[in-house]
């Protein structure tokens, strides 16, 4: 209580006092929002006037003496003026996080978007004026807009007064083996075969690895070396290792920093402070948390390319928060990329509880944590949801509190108003009562155990039941969730589902954006954006961006993903096509284009991966061939057109005429194009991903069915135990090193169409077996993965070809066809198929009309080879998936009409 704060008086432009100020805005404020469109429903209630109105106005006058009297009303001026400045010049800002969303007063300030009030949310949650300490409000920033509003506050407030804050990086356990590895003389590689053998789980320490992966001691009885390394590792675990920035905190003073706290440097130059944050608070030193959320910038960019194409008024924080589509969109579980909802358990969770309001949302985003999931807390909610269960109220005066969540005790608000209602206390004492069993603190919950007693008898409530509610709040209190934070968080869980579900183009466009640098999340959503008929198209030189375009109803694949293409060269790009028209050739864009700016190797690559496909007649590898003299032809023309030179041939000429002209002067050497599969092969070198085809494709439905499961979903499948899997793909990257006695392993990375995961081979699995690992050929790996890590990998044990796999448990093929389709022709091109592939295996042809379905078993004559290759031969007939392969018998939705 005797706490002094160091914090800068907030200017005023008025004689009022701070107090007064403060006061005066959030009456204004609140006044403010009554004529916004969340409040349009609520004022056509009879009750707006005589009581809802009051309420909000009560509410508000009650937090505002509040603050006034713990002298906090410089802090909230400050936040609410950084969060209406970063609104007024394009710095999106978060709905709200954290408890402050609890708060009315923020809320007419702009602090938060959230109004606290239909939600049960309690402003104690936020500050307790049981237990003096500054309030504490986190606020996310659009990510690429984050520095402009700590640019602002330095201005504002002064450089020497605002600064950022130091944490200490300590030797963790992975960290520390590697530090002292290579202290001690070991290889990368053999510092990595020991680092990799720690779990990957939170607060893993080198002697619970020990005891949890026993190929850890093998190593130390076979190598002293490796032994020597583990023992001092463990002596100098969990000391720092060196200093860095917080995320997050920054601290603004009322005088220069220095009189506080000595400064650090920080690498980039900031001006940190050389105490953390906790001792920060200590000294009296006031922390904002300026933090940066990518799903903010998702949103910020989908919202502009609606703006531009569709909707130029188009505001998302107007949506309609009550849109039952979007609700049964999620409850569908098409929420890969939404906001919190897109790992496989969220989406699962989405599936069973079926949400139908912001309030169901924040119950997911509450429940879907290890605690809630074993408690069983989960499978009551939804089977009381669904009605298969009846709620049950401890007391019926609590239906109130606990209505919305269908009497289970989710959130730590819950909690507090249960201890309100039930014992009377006020609601600073029910946060005390809350922060004890969060704490397990065995004494003072004995000592709330007998206040709560009393205050229940008190009240005339039988204290036999409210003893089983005190034990059943202090259990659900270890999983009880902050709804402020839940609340605020699902309006953005909302917000991304409604831009999914009604504007997926723009939605994906602005998702892959945000991901450049991730080349599994971008094979996860371009494969996903697919399903929903958007097509992620090559980069091209007259619809790319950096980030990528929508060119409705498609996206085009950003000229920022391609190696080799920087900034300038883009914007160079850009600029050109925008105030000259789009590039008529490769020729013409040459000639254009300032070729000082855009050198040799970006044109390059922008050949390489299709960039002129759509405007040039020549193949890529011709203009590859051909380049260098294209390029010296431009670049003499570019030069004689700077000196005012023209070549009679070019006089009355416009720009076409002078690409004309140049072709023809140029004696272009026509190449054949590269095959297929090198093409494809070029592409993800420069852009980490095959983006106009995959090697894989063809055999995705063996794939389908040979593996356990896709790649990306073995990262979100749970279990924390071992298990066995077989997964399907390619080898993309292989590094092969030499453990201790000579023996040869490789950690590679296995990929299909839907992403990739490290793959470790031990010596003995990858003798029998490095012939396969350098093929270019689609494996099945069988091996071990350890769900309990992160990320998770196989170890491999066993390898096979895919089709050789498949060939082994294909029982029959059919080939489904139109009969509309079925030409002479195309009868022909199948037979000629047919006969080059002979086998062993039986096939059938699905004949299908308006009238159903036929079956026709060809003969011995016909017996097949069923491999991959014949299947896309015999697709490429019929220009469609017609080949389906039966694997052990196995014929997924057939229903076959006819003889």
């Amino acid at each position: 209580g005797n706490q002094i704060y160091h914090l800068p008086d907030y200017p005023i432009e008025t004689d009022e006092t701070p107090a007064e100020y403060f006061a005066r805005h959030c009456r204004e404020g609140l006044a403010k929002r009554f004529e916004g469109p969340h409040f349009l429903k609520l004022k056509q209630d009879p009750k707006w006037e005589s009581e809802i109105k009051p309420s909000y106005l009560a509410r508000l006058e009650d937090e505002v003496a509040m603050i006034i009297k713990m002298g906090f009303p410089g802090y909230f001026l400050i936040v609410s003026d950084f969060i209406r400045w970063a609104k007024n010049n394009g710095c999106p800002v978060g709905p709200g996080r954290g408890s402050g969303a609890g708060s009315i007063a923020a809320y007419a300030l702009e602090i938060t978007n959230v109004d606290p009030i239909p939600f049960n949310l309690l402003f104690e949650r936020f500050i307790n004026p049981e237990r003096v300490s500054m309030p504490d409000f986190d606020v996310d920033f659009c990510q690429d807009n984050r520095h402009r509003v700590i640019d602002y506050v330095t201005q504002k407030y002064g450089d020497e007064r605002v600064g950022q804050i130091i944490t200490f990086g300590k030797l963790q356990a992975k960290a520390v083996i590697k530090d002292v590895s290579r202290v001690f003389g070991l290889t990368f590689g053999e510092a990595d075969i020991i680092s990799k053998l720690i779990p990957e789980e939170l607060k893993m320490t080198i002697d619970k690895a020990l005891e949890q992966e026993p190929k850890l001691g093998e190593l130390m009885e076979s190598d002293p070396r490796v032994k020597q390394v583990i023992n001092i590792s463990r002596r100098l675990e969990g000391l720092l290792r060196h200093a860095s920035i917080h995320a997050a905190g920054v601290i603004i003073t009322n005088l220069p920093l220095v009189n506080y706290c000595p400064l650090f440097k920080g690498r980039d130059g900031e001006k940190v402070i050389q105490f953390d944050k906790d001792f920060s608070e200590k000294i009296g030193l006031v922390k904002f948390d300026f933090l940066g959320l990518k799903t903010l910038t998702v949103i910020e960019n989908a919202t502009n390319f609606i703006k531009r194409d569709k909707k130029p008024d188009f505001d998302i924080e107007a949506i309609d928060l009550e849109d039952q589509r979007v609700y049964d969109f999620i409850s569908a579980g098409e929420t890969v990329g939404v906001f919190q909802l897109e790992s496989s358990g969220m989406i699962d969770l989405c599936k069973r509880i079926g949400p139908g309001s912001i309030d169901d949302i924040s119950a997911i985003n509450a429940l879907y944590r290890p605690g809630p999931l074993e408690s069983g807390m989960v499978d009551e909610f939804i089977e009381i949801k669904h009605g298969r269960k009846q709620t049950v109220y401890p007391f019926p005066s609590l239906e109130p509190v606990l209505k919305d969540t269908y009497g289970v005790i989710i959130y730590q608000e819950q909690v507090m108003n249960v201890a309100r209602i039930v014992a009377g206390y006020t609601l600073g004492q029910a946060d005390m009562l809350r922060r004890a069993m969060g704490k397990k603190k065995a004494d003072e919950m004995a000592h709330h155990r007998q206040i709560f007693l009393k205050g229940a008898e008190e009240r005339g409530y039988d204290v036999a039941k409210a003893n089983d509610l005190f034990d059943k709040m202090e259990k659900f209190a270890e999983y009880g969730f902050n709804k402020s934070h839940a609340v605020a968080y699902s309006v953005i869980s909302y917000q991304t589902a409604f831009l999914k579900c009604y504007y997926p183009a723009e939605f994906f466009a602005a998702l892959l954006s945000s991901e450049l640098g991730n080349m599994e999340k971008i094979t996860q959503y371009i494969s996903d954006a697919k399903r929903f008929g958007v097509e992620v198209l090559p980069p091209d030189v007259n619809e790319s961006l950096w980030p990528f375009n929508v060119v409705s109803p498609n996206i085009r694949f950003g000229m920022g993903a391609v190696k080799n293409v920087g900034n300038n060269a883009v914007e160079e790009i850009v600029k050109e096509r925008e105030e000259n028209g789009a590039f008529t050739s490769f020729i013409n864009f040459c000639e254009r284009v300032n070729l000082k700016n855009i050198n040799t190797r970006v044109i390059e690559s922008l050949i390489k991966v299709g960039a002129f496909d759509n405007c040039e007649k020549y193949n890529r590898k011709t203009l590859l061939e051909n380049l260098e003299m294209i390029l010296a032809y431009c670049k003499k023309r570019q030069e004689e057109n700077s000196l005012g030179l023209v070549s009679l041939f070019d006089m009355g000429e416009g720009d076409s005429g002078v690409s004309q002209t140049a072709e023809s002067n140029l004696d272009i050497q026509v190449v054949s194009e590269f095959d297929e599969l090198e093409k494809l092969n070029i592409e993800a070198e420069l852009m980490g991903i095959y983006i106009s085809g995959h090697p894989l494709d063809r055999y995705a439905s063996l794939m389908k069915e040979l593996a356990t499961m896709p790649v990306a979903s073995v990262q979100d499948f749970l279990g924390s135990e071992e298990r066995t899997m077989t997964l399907a793909g390619k080898i993309t990257s292989k590094k092969v090193i030499l453990t201790k006695k000579g023996d040869k392993m490789c950690f590679a990375t296995l990929e299909d169409l839907t992403g990739g995961i490290e793959c470790i081979v031990f010596p003995k699995t990858f003798a029998e077996y490095e012939m396969l690992l350098s093929s270019d050929e689609p494996l099945l790996i069988e091996g071990l993965v350890k769900l309990a890590e992160s990320p998770r990998k196989i170890l491999a044990n066993k390898i096979t070809k895919l089709k050789v796999q498949a060939e082994n448990k294909i029982t029959g093929v059919r080939i489904n066809v139109n009969l509309e389709d079925l030409t002479e022709m195309k009868l022909n091109k199948l037979r000629q198929v047919l006969l080059s592939y002979r086998g062993s295996i039986p096939m059938h042809l699905i004949l299908e009309s308006t009238e159903g379905r036929a079956r026709l078993p060809l003969g011995e004559q016909y017996l097949i080879n069923p491999t991959p290759q014949m299947a896309h031969q015999v697709n490429e007939v019929f220009n469609k998936d017609a080949v389906k392969f039966i694997i052990d018998g196995r014929v997924e939705d057939l229903k076959v009409d006819g003889a």
